[in-house]
């Protein structure tokens, strides 16, 4: 994937982000994106109370990665940091 094309990428996946950070700081929480691989997944860390959070799969999957897909559907998945961190909770 060229530069540009990743940087363009990066910053629709960031202000799809945007749109959940009101909702995981009402919890104590927000997401931090990582990086994007060239197999089109999205790397991101849950931070504060969502990587406690006993819903935090169910934030990831039907919030994080639903609006990023949403906003960038070219984005295959979007994973956790450490998968093994929620699966854990």
């Amino acid at each position: 994937m060229e530069l540009q094309e990743k940087s363009g990428l990066l910053i629709r996946i960031e202000q799809s982000l945007e749109t959940m950070r009101d909702y995981l700081r009402t919890d104590g929480g927000n997401v931090e994106l990582i990086d994007i691989e060239d197999d089109m997944t999205v790397k991101i860390r849950l931070l504060g109370q969502c990587r406690s959070c006993s819903m935090s799969i169910m934030t990831m999957k039907a919030g994080i990665e639903d609006a990023v897909r949403k906003a960038v559907p070219e984005i295959k998945a979007v994973i956790a940091e450490s998968e093994e961190d929620l699966k854990l909770i």
